[in-house]
């Protein structure tokens, strides 16, 4: 699973260089209480050119995001860095070993936060630029990826990305057959039983009646259930799916609408009175369907903006 993070997703060459023979997770127990609270961080460390690389992998499930990233990741490597030396376990060199930190953001918005630290703080003179923290983070920000491309890449963790990125059942079962075929090794029962465990926590997002994962004995399981039961509840889902969108439709038709009426009544104010300043503009785009119906019929009556626009 790290491996194909790194390969399919941190877009650097020297990562093919990376010996995943060597790969090995390390205990996170230097981390404090309070941090952990905040994030389920990962450390692996895994060999580049017969030297130690340690990757530094945190999983961001929250909804928000956290403006100050760049801060809490050089906090962690700061501990990081401070529990290799207390532990004796530096390198043969007695150097603090290189950290590629990544987050993997999971979140509907758009990742905002700055990836470097540098951007973060107040702007300084160069000759005290020097002495200033440095540290950038790798983003992979999932739901900014396409679908499709996703689909063609022999990758786990795409897999799981197209899983998180689903819109209807149907989606997440292609998936989960391409996973249960990929996987068919004895060698990768545990890898198969957290990937159930994960699949299990997405079907919650949907209203899948009779459908009881907890029982499911693994990814098999699960997939061979599903696949027998999507045409029992695949229905209504389709159902109330083409609902929404129809609403959809009816209500950006209104929308538009407005839009439209609100544009030709501006352009005919200016015509008339001149250019409109920003309050009568953002008069004008608050105003309901209606009223904007009714300016439109007295507009060329009015003598003033504040004859017509005065009037509700």
């Amino acid at each position: 699973m790290v491996r194909d993070l790194v390969l399919g997703f941190i877009p650097l060459e020297w990562v093919h260089e990376l010996d995943f023979s060597s790969l090995e997770k390390l205990n996170s127990s230097y981390i404090s209480d309070d941090l952990r609270e905040r994030s389920d961080d990962i450390v692996w460390r895994v060999k580049f050119r017969g030297r130690w690389l340690y990757l530094y992998i945190l999983l961001e499930f929250q909804s928000t995001i956290d403006r100050f990233m760049a801060v809490r990741l050089l906090t962690y490597v700061g501990l990081l860095y401070q529990d290799l030396i207390k532990s004796k376990q530096l390198p043969s060199a007695g150097r603090p070993p290189p950290v590629l930190p990544v987050v993997m953001y999971t979140g509907d918005a758009k990742w905002t936060a700055a990836l470097h630290l540098n951007d973060l703080t107040e702007a300084v003179p160069a000759e005290l630029n020097q002495f200033q923290p440095q540290l950038q983070y790798c983003l992979i920000d999932q739901k900014r990826y396409d679908a499709a491309e996703l689909e063609k890449m022999e990758n786990l963790t795409a897999a799981l990305i197209r899983a998180e990125l689903a819109e209807e059942p149907q989606a997440l079962i292609e998936v989960l057959n391409h996973l249960a075929m990929w996987l068919d090794r004895s060698s990768q029962t545990e890898l198969r039983r957290a990937l159930k465990e994960y699949f299990g926590r997405i079907l919650t997002k949907y209203d899948l009646p009779g459908v009881d994962v907890d029982a499911l004995a693994d990814l098999t399981e699960m997939q061979t259930m599903l696949s027998e039961r999507v045409k029992e509840w695949g229905r209504p889902y389709r159902e109330a799916l083409e609902a929404g969108r129809k609403l959809g439709i009816e209500q950006g038709r209104e929308e538009g609408a407005e839009l439209a009426e609100a544009k030709i009544l501006k352009r005919q104010l200016t015509k008339r009175f001149g250019l409109l300043d920003e309050e009568t503009i953002a008069q004008i785009d608050k105003a309901s369907s209606a009223q904007l119906e009714l300016w439109l019929d007295q507009v060329l009556e009015a003598e003033s903006l504040q004859d017509l626009l005065g009037e509700s």
